[in-house]
């Protein structure tokens, strides 16, 4: 079985892996108050331009997730996200079970605007009786999105302006956030995440790391105490220099880079191929992602010897699913599957 239904099913990359050998025996300060993390924080900051972030690290995306939006907010207030957000669909109510209401917003192509968080914003504080609802006070959305599309600046600024003018916090989940930034158009980097978000996170699972996020926090607000929150919610890893070392590692000599560059150059030959075979697309992804309508007949035959990922019903004979390349993916696999989707789409 060949595997494209997702992008984090092989280990990691062999350097990673050689220097979590290399360190293996070095005794390290536990809870991410080492060395190691200190180095990997300090080569963020650099990427960023933001010398006066705070870098946290993070066992898993939803971890990330959930303990962000547990700092940020009380009680009684919620996160607006799309329908489609991978906090309101994918995480098992994580961030409900920390006490906070996902606010979801109708999506296009997996993505919310500007201006539906500020009619929200408005229809919600012009309601008599909005005390007695939850409070909008952050917006979640993801970079790339679930659907695999990705913000521009343009879109970006005119959220912040938004989150600004209702006091809202900005938060962007970037566990593909690499694969984002290597996709054609993409205008979005890191030093203008830092400069635009309260928060974002450095995806490591997706993109070539054993396990682990990289939180970067900009706003004074969310790293008062954060180290609380993480410890809480169970993100914080005891052997913390573990993660300190693969994002190190990740991030020297451009490697993350790299890796996402070949994800995202094997899923636009990957779409280049279905493209010139008729195929149509559930969205127009410029990322690792690719969600394809194929006849049902095609996949049951296709999923004998490559797995994808189920999106939804089309019609009644064509569905969409999800073929992700990944950091990994060799090039003679992908080879593979584009022939053997020639050979079932003649039938």
């Amino acid at each position: 079985m060949i595997r494209f239904n997702c992008d984090y099913q092989e280990a990691a990359h062999p350097r990673i892996l050689e220097r979590l050998a290399r360190t293996g025996m070095e005794q390290m300060p536990g809870y991410g108050e080492d060395a190691m993390c200190d180095a990997a924080r300090a080569r963020i900051r650099a990427l960023c331009e933001a010398p006066d972030a705070d870098v946290q690290f993070l066992v898993g995306g939803t971890q990330a997730n959930f303990t962000l939006l547990a700092a940020a907010l009380r009680s009684y207030q919620g996160a607006l996200a799309a329908e489609t957000a991978h906090i309101a669909v994918h995480e098992t109510g994580a961030v409900e079970a920390t006490g906070h209401k996902v606010l979801t917003l109708p999506q296009t192509d997996g993505k919310i605007t500007a201006a539906q968080v500020d009619g929200y914003c408005a229809a919600h504080y012009a309601d008599e009786a909005h005390e007695h609802m939850v409070m909008p006070r952050a917006v979640y959305i993801s970079q790339a999105t679930e659907l695999g599309t990705i913000y521009t600046r343009a879109e970006l600024r005119a959220l912040r302006k938004v989150c600004d003018k209702w006091k809202l916090y900005l938060y962007i989940d970037g566990a593909r956030l690499g694969y984002a930034m290597a996709a054609e158009g993409c205008d979005v980097d890191l030093p203008f995440l830092a400069r635009t978000a309260d928060a974002f996170y450095i995806g490591g699972t997706k993109q070539g790391a054993l396990f682990g996020e990289a939180m970067v926090l900009l706003n004074d607000d969310l790293k008062r105490d954060f180290r609380y929150v993480i410890k809480q919610k169970g993100g914080m890893l005891a052997k913390g220099w573990l993660l300190g070392v693969q994002f190190d590692e990740l991030l020297r000599d451009e490697l993350y880079f790299s890796l996402s560059a070949h994800a995202v150059r094997l899923a636009m030959k990957l779409k280049g191929a279905l493209t010139e075979m008729g195929a149509a697309f559930l969205v127009d992804s410029p990322t690792n992602q690719q969600f394809p309508i194929l006849p049902d007949a095609a996949l049951a035959e296709l999923g004998r010897n490559f797995s994808y990922s189920y999106q939804c019903r089309v019609d009644e004979s064509r569905s969409a699913v999800r073929l992700c390349t990944s950091w990994a993916t060799r090039e003679a696999d992908l080879d593979a599957l584009i022939a053997e989707l020639r050979r079932l789409l003649r039938k």
